[in-house]
């Protein structure tokens, strides 16, 4: 007999582990599973502690949270555990955060943390716990497919959608995981969350960063990497010198805003070069981006990648930010691995950002997988769009 989440063995006899992190969204996900008749346990981990940011509104993973998850499990009588896995969330999220920053990218944490803490080192102690499966209160689908394996699929809800931070979910890891929340909207979980009595049903979602106090992420990285602030020069597209900066860790493709140099018309910064400490700006037209180099691909759509690309190119729809919607792009191989060229162009694309694939460009589609861009060939003020000798940007290091 195939249960709900589809085990082979009826759902009292089906051990899932379930991501707790205080939040509406897994203790909704909890909550469900234990009314299935699954043997639920829940688990939460312990991942920093900075003082005010552990009881701060919007934190996840620290004081109030954990003590939230504490007692919803009490409320369901599911067992619970704290795990410390402070020293692993520092050395896979938070250092690499901070380096990435330093290398003139704009990187995404929440993927970092999916893919090293919740998706591997989580899911082995779910798995040591004896749990068939792992659930968690993201918002997106899994389903299975005809070979046996599964796939993913964006959420039911559009602006709840997580796909995005989930490009690097394996195919090993697929068959483990599990997301009861996403054929759900926000407003239906927490309903959910009332009708079974759970303390957080009105609690206020986290934040995106959620180890950074007040949005400081500067703090952050100065802390961890002295010097990582330093002075250095803002300079337009020809190199000539418009004025100076304190630390290229302040800065983002596409920000406008707190430049403090001015040239006649509206400047964006265009490139952060973190060799020569430099902050490129230009007009918005230098921000348009038609081809996209990335690194760290991870593919789950049918097939291989290899297969894909057999053809030499394939006609995807893909995501270079999370609050984007797909965009059609053709993904290919490149000079230095696997490219996109999209096909409209798109504005201030970031390297450590991440190019997310689809099979289609609205609704419930496929995830394919994705990669971290690491260059952009952009569209310059002074190029016209099909010129091929169009210069490679990439972060410095």
């Amino acid at each position: 007999m195939i249960n709900s989440l589809g085990v082979d063995r009826r759902p009292q006899d089906t051990r899932v582990v379930v991501a707790m992190s205080g939040g509406v969204d897994s203790s909704v996900t909890a909550a469900l599973l234990a009314s299935e008749g699954y043997d639920v346990v829940g688990v939460t981990l312990q991942l920093y502690d900075h003082g005010e940011a552990a009881h701060r509104k919007g934190a996840c993973c620290a004081g109030r949270d954990i003590h939230d998850a504490r007692n919803v499990a009490a409320t369901l009588g599911i067992p619970h555990y704290v795990l410390d896995y402070e020293s692993r969330f520092k050395e896979a999220v938070i250092d690499r955060f901070a380096e990435s920053y330093v290398a003139g990218e704009t990187p995404v944490p929440c993927i970092s943390c999916n893919q090293s803490i919740k998706f591997r080192d989580l899911l082995d102690t779910a798995k040591e716990l004896g749990a068939a499966v792992m659930a968690t209160g993201h918002y997106i689908a899994s389903r299975a497919l005809p070979d046996g394996g599964r796939a993913l699929y964006r959420a039911r809800e559009e602006e709840r959608d997580q796909s995005y931070f989930l490009f690097a979910t394996t195919r090993e890891q697929l068959d483990i995981l599990r997301f009861p929340l996403g054929d759900l909207t926000k407003g239906q979980t927490r309903e959910a969350a009332r009708k079974f009595g759970l303390s957080v049903a009105d609690k206020e979602d986290s934040q995106d960063i959620c180890f950074v106090p007040q949005g400081r992420y500067t703090d952050i990285i100065e802390k961890l990497m002295p010097g990582s602030a330093d002075a250095g020069e803002i300079v337009d597209l020809d190199g000539r010198v418009l004025g100076s900066h304190n630390g290229i860790i302040r800065f983002t493709i596409g920000q406008r805003k707190g430049l403090g140099v001015s040239a006649g018309y509206p400047l964006y910064v265009v490139r952060l070069d973190s060799a020569l400490r430099r902050v490129v700006v230009g007009p918005r037209d230098a921000l348009r981006t038609r081809r996209i180099g990335l690194r760290e691909v991870n593919w789950i759509g049918d097939g291989t990648l290899a297969e894909a690309l057999e053809g030499g190119r394939r006609e995807v729809f893909v995501k270079v930010r999370s609050t984007r919607p797909p965009q059609p792009a053709w993904l290919m191989r490149g000079d230095q691995g696997v490219a996109v060229e999209l096909i409209d162009g798109e504005d201030g694309v970031a390297p450590g950002q991440a190019c997310v694939f689809y099979d289609a460009p609205a609704g419930q589609a496929r995830v394919l997988g994705g990669g971290f861009i690491k260059s952009t060939q952009p569209v310059t003020h002074a190029a016209n769009v099909d010129n091929p000798e169009v210069a490679t940007v990439s972060t410095a290091t």
